[in-house]
């Protein structure tokens, strides 16, 4: 029976408190993502953002016609967000402040589905992820793909709750930026096909055609570039036992999180008895099909199975953890502080790594201190864009970039014309300085960097090699002339 008590609205305070825990929440990630962002060098991909946003509007759609044009929408915001600086903190606020965005829809989502406990313990949860320090302190678009995909959750669940017009609508407009922040991100989407039901069926088939057409368009332009992604080797199925580790950023804690998100989902689906179950299904799928799709793409049209691709899936996980531990009948802030503080013991050397400096393990300062130029010294790139990453960092005199022939990178890509002709452009140098990205065996054995075998047909022997610690890191070589 139905008492007076339980019809009353909850009380001021308690609405109060519902409405701002959200936005601590978002605090909180956006905050634990932010401290990894000055300390961590910026690696190849994110110099590439530089690149890529610093052009001019018709150079970018040159740009994109060639190579990256999936990333096309993130590369015009930036166009616009570089326009006050490219320094580190500022090239990765935008990323922090997804991961906030993110936490909010979590914690809000987790309310919906279950109670603010949930939802507090979820944001909590995907907040101590190291996959979350590291992508939210990455100037690429990977943590706006998961602000996104949380959000077309949040969004859908609202316009099945109350299927108004607008409600569809803010869905469709979710969907178009889930398809519009990365292109891998729609692998979310078959997931929430579980939650279709003919009362709704209509608006929803609608708001998600409107939503992909972005997908679509980058979609068909990704596939004419399938040249830029050739460098990515065909995987199998052995790929999927490394996923806990890449959704969680550890593997001690990936484990324990999938275990946790299996039980959530579990859990979930027995207590929505007299609702709709199918949220955990459509939960589940948005942790595991994404893994499943792209390996299938992989394996149907052309291999594009990169970890990173998968950051979408680390909202799902927290949710469905954090769904598990509120659902205990008892002792639940004593289990969520258990499994905070358990997750950030086995997870806390992940999170010293990606915060040190060569935590996007593409160490330019590094190689700069390595390098102790002397007058007359020639430096020679194994890959030609990593010049953006030495002009990026250089502030003392650098050895003559003998090679270069231009300031403004090549119109179709990240790289710098150059001359051909490595024997004549040393001509009259006794030491030349060899850059390349990849571990020192990778070009100094066989044919992996031309530039390496060039330098000693032009007369040049090793004297010095040194890595930087972590694969695929940098190798900075010197070279001088054999006597």
């Amino acid at each position: 029976m139905t008492t007076a008590a339980t019809l009353a609205p909850p009380a001021p305070a308690t609405q109060r408190i519902r409405r701002s825990t959200p936005w601590w929440m978002a605090l909180l990630a956006g905050v634990a993502a932010f401290t990894g962002t000055g300390s961590a060098t910026l690696n190849g991909d994110e110099l590439a953002t530089i690149s890529a946003a610093s052009r001019s509007l018709p150079d970018m759609w040159e740009l994109a016609r060639h190579i990256d044009g999936h990333f096309l929408p993130y590369y015009l915001f930036m166009h616009v967000w570089v326009k006050a600086g490219t320094a580190e903190l500022w090239l990765r606020l935008p990323s922090a402040v997804g991961i906030g965005v993110a936490a909010w829809f979590l914690a809000d989502l987790g309310r919906r589905l279950h109670s603010v406990r949930a939802g507090v313990i979820a944001a909590a949860v995907f907040a101590i992820l190291p996959s979350v320090s590291y992508y939210g302190a990455f100037a690429r678009s990977y943590a706006f793909a998961a602000a996104a995909v949380a959000f077309s959750f949040w969004a859908l669940h609202r316009a099945i709750e109350r299927p108004d017009r607008g409600r569809w609508v803010t869905y469709g407009a979710a969907v178009a930026l889930v398809c519009s922040t990365h292109l891998f991100a729609v692998l979310v989407l078959p997931a929430q096909l579980v939650l279709v039901r003919r009362a709704w069926v209509a608006r929803m088939a609608a708001a998600l055609a409107v939503g992909c057409v972005p997908a679509l368009v980058l979609g068909l332009v990704g596939f004419g570039e399938r040249h830029a992604i050739s460098w990515i080797p065909q995987r199998g199925p052995e790929v999927w036992l490394k996923f806990p580790k890449m959704a969680a950023g550890a593997t001690e804690l990936g484990v324990m999180m999938f275990a946790l998100a299996l039980a959530g989902a579990v859990l979930l689906w027995r207590a929505r008895r007299g609702g709709d179950r199918t949220w955990a299904f459509a939960l589940a799928g948005w942790l595991v099909l994404p893994p499943v799709l792209l390996l299938a793409v992989s394996q149907l049209v052309t291999p594009v199975y990169v970890d990173r691709y998968l950051f979408v899936t680390a909202p799902a996980l927290a949710l469905l953890a954090g769904l598990a531990v509120a659902a205990l009948p008892r002792l639940h802030v004593v289990a969520a502080a258990v499994v905070l503080l358990l997750g950030c013991v086995l997870s806390f050397q992940q999170h010293v790594e990606v915060r040190e400096e060569n935590g996007r393990f593409e160490n330019v300062p590094w190689a700069l201190r390595v390098i102790r130029a002397e007058p007359d010294d020639a430096i020679v790139y194994g890959q030609s864009q990593l010049r953006i990453g030495f002009d990026y960092y250089a502030d003392s005199l650098m050895p003559v970039d003998v090679l270069r022939t231009g300031d403004a990178p090549s119109p179709d890509g990240f790289g710098y014309p150059e001359r051909s002709d490595v024997a004549a452009a040393l001509e009259g140098r006794d030491r030349v300085w060899v850059v390349w990205r990849g571990s020192k065996k990778s070009g100094l054995e066989g044919t992996g960097v031309a530039r390496v075998g060039q330098v000693k047909e032009a007369g040049f022997e090793l004297s010095l090699a040194k890595h930087s610690a972590d694969l695929p890191g940098l190798t900075v070589a010197l070279f001088t002339r054999e006597q």
